[in-house]
């Protein structure tokens, strides 16, 4: 590799030229300075003391084989994506009203999105494409499959989503009708009964047996393709909460137990997870349900399986987190935020019942939590914004989702600003992309491994729980007693800093001394 030099360009790829890392054929090697600072808080003040630790970062430069496999394949999203993954591959162009359109990947931010690196001799800023930092898997080369409820094949599938222009699904025909989801679970207790008349391709048996079977979709799905790993994503109907039951999901033995005996405060999205965990394959929760649950949480920690979650952050929510952030930053007090939409794809069919629609409202209305604790100027202990999330199944506009936003504000001196926001957005067009980074993100950090003096020297794997893929979901699973981040910012920030430390650069900064003091 060569070093990129040359502003305004974006070179796939660079090595850094410093002491603090070396590159072999297999590993990228980096030590690197973590630098904050602890506040000791006392009832005259405060002292903040700064701090250090060092890491040691080693990356393994080898990209896998990589399969992704989707429960609720045969859905809007996962349609979306597999013909967009094909269309990609092939270069495909198609006729619309406007003219042709080619393949893309926009929206995601491994594929169309780059990265400040540094700066030129002349002080000129350069960007890399984000992909580039480290060696990641490229989306063309990831071998498709999954569950559905539904036995249609993929093509009849996205006939049904109504999602990408017709001529592109003509194209397309072929490939996608050999393609045909593996059954999965339908437990009618936990989504709308309005999906009964879909759920015509079924595991059937115990809760052990569909565990059982589960695995070894996985490990022939595995085998069958000639992959070396395989990530798992749900991306099917939102379900119902599970109640937190003690004995039942509380504790990894619990849960195990609870699955073995059939109970039927067993989600299907949990024992999907529990049977990714045992075959050592990471799972993620696209969907806002409580699929993991604390014995799920527990039994991952205990495997050091990598899990994510909950629920995919396409849209009104993404836009809602940048915009309090903008807010509350200003040192403006949203007073009222309230979020309405209408969509008419299965996903706004679904979320028409009571339960699982409260899921959703879950997952939405703790996204201003940590803007909001972080200004006790403007927000007393225990004050927070009126936050209303209204959704409503409209057929007529399809997969065009309609989300409609109102912002009021308490300005200077007593005064109201209102901020109202119509924001007409394509949900599987938005969320595809989301999926594709999580696969992608979740399987570098795979390949991810770190050591500090508390480990010894030794390199372990990051916490089971990863929290590092929140700017692409709604309701941040995150490890126990550490914060939830849902400020978008921050959440970019962090992956990127993440990434630099991996090749022993510092944490990006807009301070532009050279250019602000001398």
């Amino acid at each position: 590799m060569a070093p990129a030099s040359i502003p305004n360009s974006l070179p796939t790829s660079f090595v850094v030229n410093s002491p603090n890392v070396s590159y072999t054929d297999d590993h990228i090697t980096s030590k690197y300075v973590y630098r904050d600072a602890k506040v000791n808080l006392t009832p005259s003040g405060m002292t903040v003391v700064p701090t250090e630790k060092e890491y040691s970062f080693k990356v393994e430069r080898n990209v896998p084989k990589l399969g992704l496999m989707m429960v609720g394949w045969g859905g809007n999203n996962g349609s979306t994506l597999t013909a967009s993954i094909l269309a990609n591959k092939q270069n495909i162009s198609w006729r619309t009203k406007d003219g042709v359109q080619n393949s893309n990947y926009y929206g995601s931010i491994t594929q169309a999105s780059t990265f400040k690196i540094g700066t030129d001799q002349a002080g000129n800023d350069v960007y890399v494409p984000f992909s580039s930092m480290l060696p990641m898997v490229n989306p063309n080369d990831i071998v498709i499959g999954g569950w559905d409820i539904s036995s249609a094949n993929l093509f009849e599938a996205m006939q049904r989503a109504k999602v990408l222009e017709w001529d592109l699904q003509k194209q397309l025909e072929k490939q996608m009708s050999a393609l045909k989801p593996l059954p999965s679970i339908y437990y009618p207790d936990f989504i709308a009964a309005n999906q009964n008349e879909r759920a015509d391709n079924l595991i059937h048996g115990t809760k052990q047996e569909q565990l059982e079977k589960i695995r070894q979709d996985i490990r022939e799905f595995k085998q069958k393709n000639g992959l070396d790993k395989v990530i798992v994503v749900w991306t099917a109907n939102t379900e119902r909460y599970a109640d937190i039951l003690e004995g039942v999901n509380d504790t990894s033995a619990n849960l195990l137990k609870a699955v073995q005996e059939g109970h039927s405060e067993i989600a299907p999205s949990t024992i999907f997870a529990l049977a990714c965990i045992m075959e050592n394959t990471p799972f993620i929760n696209g969907s806002p349900q409580n699929t993991f649950v604390p014995g799920a949480i527990q039994f991952a920690e205990e495997k050091k399986v990598f899990i994510g979650g909950d629920d995919f952050k396409s849209g009104q929510t993404k836009l809602k987190s940048v915009l309090v952030d903008f807010l509350v930053n200003a040192g403006i007090k949203p007073l009222a935020i309230t979020s309405y939409n209408h969509l008419g794809n299965n996903d706004g069919m679904n979320l028409s019942a009571p339960q699982q629609f409260r899921s959703k409202e879950i997952s939405k209305s703790n996204v201003v939590d940590d803007m909001v604790d972080a200004n006790k100027i403007l927000y007393k202990d225990g004050e927070h914004p009126d936050h209303i999330v209204v959704i409503k199944y409209c057929p007529s506009v399809g997969d065009s989702k309609r989300a409609l936003d109102e912002y009021v504000s308490e300005i200077f001196m007593g005064g109201r600003s209102t901020i109202s926001i119509y924001n007409v957005c394509e949900d599987s067009l938005l969320a595809s992309p989301l999926i594709l980074d999580l696969t992608i993100m979740c399987e570098l950090f795979t390949r991810i491994s770190y050591s500090t003096e508390e480990t010894n020297g030794k390199f372990v794997s990051f916490h089971p729980v990863l929290s590092v893929l929140s700017y692409m979901l709604k309701a941040p699973l995150v490890p126990t007693g550490t914060p939830v981040v849902n400020a978008l910012s921050k959440q970019r920030s962090a992956i990127e800093n993440i990434l630099r430390a991996c090749l022993g650069m510092a944490p990006q900064s807009d301070m532009a001394l050279e250019h602000r003091c001398f």
